[in-house]
Order: C-alpha cells, then sequence, then structure tokens
C-alpha cells in the first residue's frame, strides 16, 4: 500500500476511536489565487453542457466566459440565465478571438470531440475533455497523441470515478488486506428512460438524438460503460483482454437499431471477469459497481459506499466503532469521507451521501490541477483507455463475437 493510501485509510482520534480519514475534504473549492478568476470556456450546452457551467458556477472564482454550441436555441437558453457569457456558433472562433480564456471544456456529442479537443490543445489551453473521450480508436488516439509533449497545460479526460471522494475511499479499501484475493466484479446502470428528446431547432432531431445514430454512437456501452469500466481499471490497475457480449432493443421499438438493453462480460488476464448489464428499459438497482474479495465485498453507488465483510475475516479492531447500514439481509460498513472529524463531532451518520455531484468533483480536480500546475487525475491517455474498452464491447455486442483487447491497442502509438 502507498504512503497516499495508508493516509487515506485509517486513522485513530483520542486514542480510542478509529475512523475512516479521506483526502481531499468535503468543502466547496476554494481558489488557492483569490481574486484572480479563472475563466473557462464551454464546448457543447445541451443538457449535460448546461449541467457542467452549473457545476462550474458553484466553484468560487471560476468564471464560464464563454460558450459555444451549433444551436442558437442552446446558446440563447445558456446566455439568459449566464449573464455576460459570450456565446459562439464555431469553436475555432472562440479559441481565436477569446485568447483570455485558458480552459476548455468539451461537451458536445462524442463523436464531434476530436476536432474541438485538438484545436484547443493546438491552441495552448488546458482541456477537459468529456467521456468516452471519441467514439473511435483512432480519434482517441489523436488526441492523446496531439498532448505530448506539451508543457504547462493540463489536459484532462471526464471519468467521474477517480475524483469522487467515495470512490477515493474504497480504492484505499481496496489496496489494503480489507477486501483481499478479488472473486468476481459486477456494475450496471439501469434507467427507466428513452434517450430520445426532441431537437432543440427545427430540422436538427438527427443531431439532438446522436446517441441512437448507429453511425456515430457507441450505445450504452460506450455513454455509460466507459467511466464504469474505468473504475475497475484503476483499482485494479490492469485492464481486460477480452470481452463477449450480447443486446437487442427490448423496449424502445420506435425503429432505433442502437440496442436499449445490453450484457457484457469482460475478462482480466488473471481470468478473473465483469458482468455488466445496462438498460433503458427498467430501473431496478439503478447504477452501482460491485467487488467481490475473499475478505469483503464492497458495493459502490456514486453517492455512497459499502463494504460488506465476511465472518471468517479478521478484523482489524476498528469495525466496532463503524456505522452500520442494513442493506437487504447484510449489514454493510457505510464509507463516510470526513469521517474522523465528523466522529469527534458526535455527527458520524450526518456524512452518509456526498454534497455534490460526482462531476462537480471531477471538474474541481481539473481546476485545481491549473492553479497547481499539476498532472490530472484522469489522463487523456487514461480516457482513451476506458474508451478503447467501450468500443469493443459494442462491438462485441453489435456483431456478437467474442472481441480481443491487445494491450498494443491501449497505446496512443
Amino acid at each position: 500500500m502507498t504512503d497516499t493510501d495508508r493516509r487515506a485509510f485509517l486513522v485513530h482520534t483520542a486514542g480510542t476511536m478509529a475512523a475512516i480519514a479521506l483526502i481531499p475534504e468535503l468543502e466547496p473549492l476554494r481558489r488557492v489565487r483569490p481574486g484572480l478568476a479563472l475563466k473557462v470556456g464551454v464546448v457543447g450546452v445541451g443538457r449535460h453542457g448546461r449541467a457542467i457551467i452549473s457545476e462550474l458556477q458553484k466553484m468560487e472564482g471560476v468564471e464560464v466566459a464563454a460558450v459555444c454550441d451549433t444551436s442558437p436555441t442552446h446558446l440563447v437558453n445558456v446566455a439568459s440565465k449566464t449573464p455576460g457569457v459570450e456565446g459562439f456558433a464555431d469553436h475555432r472562433a472562440l479559441l481565436e478571438k477569446r485568447k483570455d480564456i485558458p480552459a476548455i471544456v468539451v461537451a458536445t456529442p462524442s463523436h464531434l470531440h476530436r476536432a474541438i479537443a485538438v484545436d484547443a490543445i493546438d491552441a495552448n489551453r488546458h482541456v477537459y475533455c468529456e467521456a468516452p473521450l471519441a467514439t473511435t480508436i483512432d480519434d482517441c488516439r489523436a488526441i492523446v497523441r496531439a498532448a505530448e509533449g506539451v508543457r504547462g497545460r493540463v489536459h484532462q479526460a471526464g471519468l467521474y470515478a477517480r475524483s469522487n471522494p467515495i470512490y477515493q475511499l474504497a480504492h484505499a479499501f481496496f489496496k489494503s488486506d480489507a477486501v483481499r484475493e478479488l472473486v468476481s466484479m459486477y456494475a450496471q446502470f439501469h434507467r427507466k428512460t428513452s434517450w430520445r428528446f426532441p431537437a432543440a431547432d427545427l430540422g436538427k432531431e438527427r443531431e439532438a438524438n446522436w446517441r441512437l445514430d448507429p453511425a456515430v454512437s457507441l450505445g450504452l456501452a460506450g455513454e455509460v460503460g466507459t467511466g464504469q469500466f474505468d473504475l475497475f481499471h484503476w483499482f485494479r490497475g490492469s485492464y481486460p483482454t477480452r470481452v463477449r457480449g450480447s443486446g437487442g432493443v427490448r423496449v424502445h421499438t420506435d425503429g432505433r437499431t442502437v440496442a436499449d438493453t445490453i450484457h457484457a462480460t469482460l475478462t482480466w488476464p488473471d481470468r478473473v471477469e465483469l458482468g455488466y448489464s445496462a438498460t433503458l428499459g427498467n430501473s431496478y438497482g439503478g447504477q452501482y459497481e460491485l467487488m467481490h474479495g475473499s475478505n469483503a465485498a464492497i458495493k459502490l453507488t456514486w453517492t455512497h459506499g459499502w463494504m460488506f465483510k465476511e465472518a471468517d475475516a479478521p478484523t482489524q479492531g476498528w469495525e466496532v466503532y463503524a456505522n452500520r447500514q442494513q442493506i437487504g439481509n447484510e449489514e454493510g460498513i457505510t464509507l463516510i469521507v470526513d469521517a474522523t472529524k465528523l466522529a469527534a463531532q458526535g455527527k458520524l451518520k450526518e456524512g452518509l451521501g456526498l454534497p455534490y455531484t460526482s462531476l462537480y468533483y471531477a471538474l474541481a480536480d481539473f481546476v485545481k490541477s491549473i492553479e497547481d500546475l499539476k498532472p490530472p487525475i484522469t489522463s487523456l491517455a487514461e480516457g482513451m483507455r476506458a474508451t478503447v474498452v467501450s468500443v469493443l464491447t459494442h462491438r462485441a455486442i453489435a456483431s456478437g463475437t467474442e472481441q480481443a483487447i491487445p494491450a498494443d491497442l491501449l497505446q496512443a502509438t
């Protein structure tokens, strides 16, 4: 276990209380150099782009100074709610005219990421690019190659798990002896929704529903699976070597051909498998990730986390003080961020969950990396690797054939 993992794992207070501690603390992002606003431009201000703007506006000293979108309606909507923001219909015009904006967030449809990200990197801007990084392996590699050798700029992939404080805490447990030998992994994304949206502008329904266009979409494996697959890459420190899957249109028979329900099995070199399920036809269970070990299982739901210890697992002393929750027929030890501080205040149970979204923490890490001029928490290269896995998972589902995931395909060159 690294020194960072040890600091993040367990601390003792008052000689008796054992509680979980985590770095960073759960407070709104504060600027290191107050008075110097970081200007950010957001390219792509549809539903997700507007969510990004909302999270950035919660950060002290961060200013959304410009936005870009090909939809006039989207630009008008943002301008009406963000006084002083300048709108552009072309990202190149934004980069050329607003050289005072050092940071660009790319939140367009996934298949449009390459040109915008590469242009922003070439224009010497800090770049945050949402995941999946792109929808083809070639486009992913082009984005990563554009950033190679660039110094003094932060280039981050929008994979939220590594920034999520509860997931960071769970990662520390996983790297300790708390879980021990990994037995199996499972993840799911279950929602009851159609993924079909009305077009903001007349005649642009296909553009609005690009997720349902088989020519450009990676479907559920790409748009949702990428972020979940990355969690297992991070925890394990390795990548699957093959994937098989299936799927189809089970509920939304509206002419679409992109599957609304998928199942996949990803296999690691040690033959431990990740079972993955995603559907737009049923919401039971929601979204979560689960890791089974010989000592314990860890379940993560993006806002909460639990560890379920096996009856024969050795005790480490602190369990008697831990907060516990009944989850179905199992009793789980809750993973609470800032537990040491809360325990000292007698407010341990008030720490359940997170005060901000996973998106907030990812964007906050981007801003913090810019201020500290340190490498991002999730590099473009990691974004590429997670996306390559999702591309091949989508391919396995669409073709019905097992796909190899060779190590050289996970490299940019």
